[in-house]
């Protein structure tokens, strides 16, 4: 019993101790994950850990200082470092995304910032003669900040390469050297070239929706009267997670509220970070740690749910469930349990000790009940097989599902 807990139970045991864990700072090294002697040295009064805590923005105007604060001899052993260090920055600050940290876990980035980082990476190198097909890099990006993104994609081009760029951004397209439009629909009433050219000839296309709204024919109307909601509201007061200075905001509950502004403004964190985390753990006992905020009043909500499809969370009933049932036939002392109790026993990906498509039922039905688990079929009383705990023919395996059924 010891061997196979050991062998057998750890992935559920380190399962389990997950759902206690959160994620907090470290009060020896305070979050910078370094040594003591690391975080010792120090440029200009800073160590590495609190340098890559600043906003890119930040981060180049103190490496572009930072030469005055050394000597002679360093200056001159840290000018190819200092030279790489500006230009990487640079590219980041080129694409928009001055706001982010170094620190930022890459986990939390969002599609349209970890493509713009791999956009930089590729300035960075100085091809020539490279295809680049990006999709949709406006995502998260503020209008504001649309025009050096543009900028960035034009010096790529200028520099010999291709750009291809799967866009629904007005500026991109009437930017773009040339466009093509593929609809007329979604999905069945799609797949068709409309236009392409110019902006100007897809906006002269009589069957281009996108056409239609660079010239204005189709607009999206502004409401005429707006929702004043049931009057309960949600509030927040002194939220001072990543860049927010001690907001206090106010949410009404039954409207549609957006929260906007230029990227890095905090929208995320007093949202996601603050509000959210804040209501699933004092609503669903949530297990994570919200961003700081004097209060929260919650009295009008009753549940927090996240924005996951509900197939996801079907899929992980599933497998939960599939989980307790093979503990308790691990545990059960049964005759196969001991060489049968592996994490591939009702796996959704392979059988045991064979690779096999992904289908989401168990292993199959040989692993999902060990031999110690039978019963005489009904129809032919035990006579098609010789043994009804083996599974030595076809027949027999068809009589034994019959009788499990």
């Amino acid at each position: 019993m010891e061997r196979r807990y050991k062998e057998t139970d750890s992935n559920w045991v380190r399962e389990e101790f997950e759902r206690y864990q959160n994620n907090r700072p470290c009060g020896a090294c305070h979050g910078f994950r370094l040594k003591p002697e690391a975080l010792a040295v120090r440029i200009a009064g800073l160590h590495v850990g609190e340098v890559v805590r600043m906003s890119i923005r930040e981060a180049l105007a103190w490496i572009e200082e930072a030469p005055v604060s050394l000597s002679a001899q360093k200056n001159e052993i840290a000018r190819a470092i200092l030279k790489e260090i500006r230009e990487r920055l640079g590219f980041l600050v080129n694409v928009g995304l001055d706001y982010l940290t170094l620190a930022r876990n890459a986990g939390t980035l969002s599609g349209g910032e970890s493509q713009r980082i791999r956009l930089a990476s590729q300035i960075g190198s100085g091809l020539t003669g490279v295809l680049y097909v990006l999709d949709e890099p406006s995502i998260g990006l503020h209008q504001r900040d649309n025009g050096r993104l543009l900028t960035t994609l034009k010096n790529l081009r200028d520099a010999g390469n291709t750009v291809i760029v799967v866009e629904h951004d007005e500026e991109a397209i009437r930017e773009a050297d040339h466009v093509i439009d593929i609809g007329p629909g979604a999905g069945v009433h799609g797949g068709a070239i409309i236009a392409e050219g110019a902006p100007a000839d897809i906006a002269a296309a009589p069957d281009s929706i996108t056409g239609q709204y660079l010239t204005g024919a189709r607009t999206i109307a502004v409401p005429g009267k707006r929702r004043q909601g049931n009057g309960k509201r949600l509030r927040v007061v002194d939220a001072t997670g990543n860049n927010l200075q001690s907001v206090t905001a106010e949410f009404p509950l039954g409207t549609f509220t957006c929260v906007t502004g230029v990227s890095g403004g905090g929208k995320s964190t007093l949202t996601v970070e603050t509000l959210f985390k804040t209501a699933s753990m004092r609503l669903n006992g949530a297990r994570q740690t919200a961003r700081r905020a004097r209060r929260s009043r919650l009295e009008h909500l009753d549940e927090s749910s996240a924005h996951r499809p509900i197939a996801d969370r079907a899929a992980a009933l599933e497998r939960d469930l599939y989980r307790r049932l093979r503990t308790i036939r691990d545990w059960a002392g049964l005759p196969e349990s001991g060489p049968a109790a592996t994490g591939r026993r009702f796996s959704f990906n392979v059988r045991a000790g064979a690779a096999r498509p992904a289908r989401a039922t168990a292993s199959s039905d040989r692993d999902a009940f060990p031999a110690g688990c039978h019963v005489t079929c009904r129809a032919c009383k035990g006579a098609s097989a010789s043994n009804h705990r083996r599974w030595s023919s076809l027949q027999g395996q068809k009589h034994r599902r019959r009788s499990r059924h």
